[in-house]
């Protein structure tokens, strides 16, 4: 092992560190997984098959365009644990957790025939409490009677069913015939610069307190809630750091605020912020 190991060439994944956009593609069974993946390639990269099951393992793809470095991970898709029997697909489902841990971007592909699952709910919670960038897809959108409302009425109803993942773009395309599926990567390129997204600390202060102005937090035991700073102590995601006076003082309402004001403000279009 040793001799072999030798003459191999060094490990590319330092070259690759950091580089590409790490992107998975997370879904139920046969919402179109493989398919994107194959649709984005231009070529069969992947086993597409109607039989539950067919992906066991993530399957890494190294894709590049126009200068830009991508890793598009297709994974198994995740069943209700009822229907999860066989020891190996326990393991896959576990794999394709593990997977959306280490992505920069989540895909999370739902069926438009099907709409919003209690199954597509459970990932997109863990991709939200993963903090990771996510991008809602809705494949096989060429399946669908349509009007002119469709895609606003059907993008209605899923911002209703996934309420955290509000800040997520919804993209609606067809792996099957490649309609806007190449928009991918622009939302994927977006949202991974959101996630990276640093602001100043000083122009941060100056819009932080005019929103405090605006609307002042209530009251603590009727005593004055101060808030006197806020500072950006990370990205991916973007993590925010506020000192006061009475931390539990500052009710969930008021952070929901704050959160909001600062989407309006700096966006980040895809990227939960802390």
């Amino acid at each position: 092992m040793d001799e072999v190991t030798g003459v191999l060439p060094a490990s590319a994944e330092g070259e690759r560190d950091r580089k590409e956009i790490r992107v998975t593609i997370v879904g139920r069974p046969n919402v179109g997984k493989s398919s994107l993946i194959n649709r984005l390639l231009g070529y069969k990269r992947v086993i597409v098959n109607e039989i539950p099951g067919t992906t066991r393992d993530p399957i890494d793809t190294f894709f590049e365009r126009d200068g830009k470095r991508y890793v598009f991970v297709d994974t198994a898709g995740i069943r209700r644990k009822s229907r999860i029997s066989l020891r190996l697909e326990k393991y896959s489902i576990v794999e394709v957790f593990r997977t959306i841990d280490r992505s920069d971007v989540a895909l999370l592909l739902l069926d438009a025939k099907e709409g919003v699952t209690d199954q597509d709910a459970r990932i997109g919670g863990f991709i939200h409490e993963k903090g990771k960038g996510c991008v809602l897809v809705v494949n096989k959108w060429d399946l669908i009677e349509k009007n002119s409302r469709s895609m606003a009425e059907f993008e209605k109803r899923v911002k209703n069913d996934l309420k955290y993942l509000s800040y997520a773009p919804i993209l609606f395309i067809s792996a099957l015939t490649g309609q806007r599926v190449m928009k991918i990567l622009e939302w994927v390129d977006r949202v991974a610069a959101e996630m990276k997204k640093r602001i100043a600390t000083s122009q941060l202060n100056r819009q932080f307190g005019r929103w405090v102005e605006n609307v002042p937090p209530p009251l603590h035991r009727n005593r004055k809630v101060n808030l006197s700073y806020i500072t950006q102590v990370a990205a991916g995601p973007p993590t925010f750091v506020i000192y006061t006076n009475y931390p539990e003082g500052i009710h969930f309402s008021y952070e929901r605020y704050l959160i909001n004001q600062m989407r309006e403000t700096y966006e980040f279009l895809g990227s939960r912020s802390v």
